[in-house]
């Protein structure tokens, strides 16, 4: 499945939510830089970017830290996930 962020993405966002009923979805985080590192973390233990996630119940918290080429610029964005129940 894929979850749509609260608000949409800008890079000057760093603070998103959303939604899902889902056990699991996949995190594909993208750098607009090729040559950018990319790190993701979902409630705290750290994942493969392009694997699925696995979602407890309730608030989950995706962390993505992107590093630039200059190994020194730094952001993290953080996306909180609220899984809910299935009917």
């Amino acid at each position: 499945g894929s979850l749509v962020l609260s608000p949409s993405f800008s890079p000057s966002v760093t603070s998103y939510t959303a939604t899902t009923s889902n056990a699991t979805n996949t995190i594909n985080a993208v750098p607009a830089e090729a040559s950018a590192a990319i790190q993701v973390l979902v409630n705290d233990e750290e994942m493969d970017n392009g694997s699925a996630a696995t979602w407890k119940s309730g608030s989950n918290t995706v962390t993505v830290n992107v590093t630039a080429a200059d190994g020194q610029t730094q952001k993290a964005y953080t996306v909180t996930v609220t899984k809910g129940q299935t009917v």
